[in-house]
Formats: structure tokens, C-alpha cells, sequence
């Protein structure tokens, strides 16, 4: 997993999932050259969760395969 917080994401492209809805109540993600940027669409501005390409793939298998309770 990347572990640094410090990401220059100047000019990335965020999208949100197709799924949201009208509010601003979801996460981002765009791509970065070694994995994903994760970022709350509330806080456009704050804090980002770096996930590698291997972590994010598992992530994404994760919630697919319904393994979160919610």
C-alpha cells in the first residue's frame, strides 16, 4: 500500500461514482501514475488516501463481494 500522505495532484481528474447522488455525500477517486487517490467530496481540499494499484484492486473486490458490514 503507498503510505505517503503527500501527493502533488494538481490537474487530476476526480470523478465520483456513477451511482451518487445529487449531494455531495461520497468519495472521489482519480488515478495516479502508481495507484489511486482517494479524497471526501465534501473536502475537496483536505486530506488523501493514497491506495496502491494491488490495494485498491482488493478494495474494490472487497466491496463487490459485499465483505464490509455496513
Amino acid at each position: 500500500m503507498t503510505t505517503s500522505c503527500h501527493v502533488e495532484d494538481t490537474g487530476l481528474a476526480w470523478r465520483k461514482a456513477s451511482r451518487s447522488n445529487a449531494g455531495n455525500d461520497c468519495v472521489e477517486i482519480a488515478r495516479i501514475s502508481d495507484g489511486y487517490l482517494i479524497r471526501d467530496s465534501k473536502n475537496p481540499d483536505g486530506p488523501r488516501l493514497p491506495l496502491d494499484a494491488p490495494t485498491w484492486a482488493a478494495l474494490i473486490d472487497d466491496v463487490k463481494n459485499c465483505r464490509f458490514k455496513l
